[in-house]
């Protein structure tokens, strides 16, 4: 089998006339500048950010200048957000003033560094390897939103890396592209599975059957950019209709692809104020590590929007359940 030459984006040849794209991948990845986020956006600005987010998968902007509030009422925009309610109501402490900041910091409720070595610093291994969020809930993640509070020091690590999954599948040898759209997998995502995967001895004992799973085409469209997607992650636990063998064979082969490379990049995190978004839909990504674990703190705070596509629910049943509560 041969994979077909990776080809440049093709999403919507859009003309950006309010804000400056600069392209950080051939297929996929910008970083946008031209943005004052210190005054009201008007329509036009967000409609372009709107469009490079469709287009590219993952925009950066420096040094945006947004507090909490800024954030997420800019987040707002973009659709509805999820939030830590339902953890909050079964007893986990939120750091964060607000229920709409994930907090994906290192550090504890107390402002200490977290210890890597502590439960919740084992359940964030989980986060090191190539995931969209919540593919494990009934509703699944759109855009994720990131923004820097505080970093560690330059050359200590704390990137994130993306990968980009509709690329991915477009050239994917032909036999098997022609499996995967006449098969129509069904795939069972699971945290509990990545948690395991990450950090194997902590989570030896928990087995990901015992909870629900998230159920979602294998492949599907991508209706905001109108191409075809792979939507795979580390949380994917089985492939439906194929014995444990055989699932984890095609698994293996599609995720390994996907994150060669020639479909990857790594964004570097220069200053406070720095955001991220991606759409969770047609990219992956993972936390890099680093040696600033033990010494500094990296506090970073996301907001998610919920998927508001056809998909948006995959096969699964419009409930709140949500997985990882207490």
């Amino acid at each position: 089998m041969s994979a077909t030459t990776t080809t440049p984006i093709t999403t919507n040849d859009t003309a950006f006339l309010h804000i400056s794209i600069r392209p950080l991948h051939p297929t996929f990845a910008a970083e946008i500048s031209g943005v004052d986020f210190t005054s009201s956006l008007s329509d036009e600005v967000f409609a372009e950010i709107h469009q490079a987010v469709t287009k590219y998968g993952v925009v950066v902007f420096r040094s945006t200048g947004l507090t909490d509030e800024g954030h997420i009422n800019f987040s707002r925009k973009f659709g509805e957000l999820d939030d830590v309610t339902p953890y909050v109501n079964m007893g986990r402490k939120h750091r964060l003033k607000y229920v709409e900041l994930f907090d994906v910091s290192n550090v504890e409720i107390d402002g200490t560094i977290l210890d890597p070595d502590s439960p919740r610093g084992q359940a964030n291994k989980g986060n090191d390897i190539f995931h969209v969020d919540s593919s494990f809930n009934p509703r699944r993640a759109g855009y994720s939103l990131l923004l820097a509070h505080e970093l560690p020091p330059s050359g200590m690590g704390g990137h994130t890396a993306f990968a980009d999954t509709r690329t991915a599948f477009e050239t994917l040898p032909s036999d098997l592209k022609k499996e995967l759209l006449a098969k129509d997998y069904v795939a069972c995502h699971s945290m509990y599975h990545s948690r395991k995967l990450a950090a194997p001895e902590t989570f030896a004992d928990l087995n990901p059957l015992d909870y629900p799973m998230g159920r979602h085409k294998l492949v599907q469209r991508h209706e905001a950019s109108d191409r075809m997607n792979m939507y795979i992650a580390a949380h994917i636990h089985h492939i439906e209709g194929l014995s444990p063998e055989q699932s984890q064979s095609l698994f293996d082969k599609l995720y390994k692809y996907s994150i060669r490379d020639e479909n990857t990049v790594e964004i570097e995190w220069q200053n406070m104020g720095d955001l991220v978004i991606w759409d969770n839909t047609c990219t992956m990504h993972r936390a890099v590590g680093g040696s600033f674990l033990r010494k500094y703190k990296r506090d970073m705070r996301r907001t998610t929007v919920h998927d508001s596509s056809s998909t948006a629910w995959g096969l699964n049943e419009h409930t709140n359940v949500r997985q990882g509560l207490p």
